[in-house]
C-alpha cells in the first residue's frame, strides 16, 4: 500500500508505442527533434509529460506537429551523430531530454533552437551564459539534482546513523558526475564518514562496482541521479538488498523498484515545462529571450517494506518529512 503525504501532480502517460517519426503524416508539418541518451522504454511518462506541455500550447503530435525521436540507448558515443543527423534532417527545434543530449545538441548547431531538460547547472555545463539571459540558440528547464546530492547523504545518515562507511555510485559518462562527487565528498567529510566512490556505465560494471563496495565493507550507498541508473533500477535494488546496503537515489524509481529511499526532483514536471518551451519556440519566440526555468519541486519517498527487511527503524523526524511512504 502507498500512503500519500503531500499531493504532487504527475502526468502519467500511457506506454503506447509512438512512431519514431511522424513527419510523413502531413507534408510541410514542422518537425521537433527529440534526443535522449536513454533507451525508448526508460520512463515513458517523461515523453507523455513533454507531449502534455506541447498540447497546452496548442500543438498535437500528428495533427499540427511531428516529432523525430532519437534515443542512444546509453551508448554515449552515438549522441553526437544522432544530434548531427537531426540537424541535417531539418527539424525546426531540438529538444534535449537529458544532460548528455544537451551537450551533444549544443555542439551540433548554433542556428536551430534547442530546449533542454537537465538535472544540473546549465552555466557550469557551458550550455548558457546565464539563466536569466541564456543568449544564443539554447535554453530550457533545469531541476534540482546535483544540489541535492549532499542532502541525500545527510538523509541516508539519518536513516542509518551506524553506517560509518558509505559508497557513492556515479556514471562517469554523465557530465554531472564530477560536481556530484565533489559535493558528496564535502558532505561526507563534514559528517565524519568514510566515502568510497565507484563508477559504472553498463550493467556489468554495476555488478563490479558492488563487488568493490562489498570488499571495502561499505554499509550504505548513495546512487547518483542518472538516467542510466533509473533504467537499471531493478538491478540496483536487488544488489543493494542482497548485500544489505541501504540505498538512496535521486528519484522515486528506485524505492518503487525495491530500494530504500529517494530524495530529489520529480522527473515529470520539468518534462512538461520543456514541452511548453518547445511550443513557445514553435509560436515564434527565441531561445535567447526565454530564461532558464528551474523546477524546485522535490519529494522524499521511503520504502518501509525494504527498511523492515534491512532491519532499519526510521526516525520519526525523517518519516514526518516524507512525501510518500511505501508500506
Amino acid at each position: 500500500m502507498t500512503m500519500k503525504r503531500r499531493e504532487f501532480i504527475t502526468l502519467l502517460g500511457g506506454a503506447a508505442a509512438w512512431p519514431m517519426t511522424a513527419r510523413a503524416q502531413q507534408p510541410g508539418m514542422p518537425v521537433i527533434g527529440y534526443l535522449r541518451v536513454a533507451s525508448r522504454t526508460q520512463l515513458p511518462q517523461i515523453e507523455a509529460a513533454f507531449r502534455e506541455g506541447l498540447r497546452s500550447m496548442g500543438f498535437r503530435e500528428g495533427i499540427n506537429v511531428a516529432t523525430d525521436y532519437r534515443f542512444a540507448g546509453y551508448d554515449y558515443e552515438r549522441l553526437p551523430a544522432l544530434a548531427a543527423d537531426l540537424v541535417r534532417s531539418g527539424v525546426v527545434v531540438l529538444h534535449a531530454g537529458d544532460t548528455p543530449a544537451a551537450v551533444a545538441a549544443k555542439a551540433a548547431t548554433t542556428n536551430i533552437p534547442i530546449i533542454f531538460r537537465i538535472g544540473g547547472d546549465p552555466v557550469q555545463l557551458g550550455l548558457v551564459k546565464s539563466p536569466n539571459q541564456p543568449g544564443g540558440n539554447i535554453t530550457g528547464v533545469t531541476f534540482l539534482a546535483t544540489v541535492t546530492s549532499a542532502i541525500r547523504l545527510q538523509m541516508l545518515h539519518e536513516a542509518v546513523p551506524g553506517a560509518a562507511i558509505v559508497g557513492l555510485l556515479v556514471n562517469p559518462s554523465d557530465p554531472n558526475s564530477e560536481p556530484d562527487t565533489r559535493e558528496v565528498k564535502e558532505a561526507a567529510l563534514k559528517l565524519g564518514l568514510e566515502l568510497h566512490v565507484v563508477s559504472a556505465s553498463n550493467p556489468r560494471e554495476i555488478d563490479a562496482a558492488f563487488a568493490t563496495l562489498v570488499e571495502r565493507r561499505v554499509q550504505a550507498i548513495v546512487i547518483e541521479g542518472d538516467s542510466f541508473f533509473s533504467d537499471r533500477r531493478q538491478q540496483l535494488a536487488v544488489l543493494a538488498t542482497r548485500h544489505g546496503m541501504p540505498s538512496i537515489y535521486a528519484s522515486r524509481e528506485l524505492p518503487d523498484a525495491g530500494g530504500l529511499m529517494s530524495y530529489g526532483a520529480s522527473n515529470i514536471e520539468p518534462a512538461r515545462q520543456a514541452g511548453i518551451y518547445v511550443g513557445r519556440i514553435l509560436r515564434g519566440e527565441k531561445p535567447a529571450n526565454l530564461p532558464v526555468q528551474q523546477s524546485v519541486k522535490v519529494e522524499l519517498v521511503i520504502n518501509l517494506i525494504v527498511a523492515k527487511a534491512l532491519g532499519i527503524d526510521f526516525p520519526v523526524t525523517l518519516l514526518g518529512r516524507a512525501d510518500e511512504v511505501i508500506e
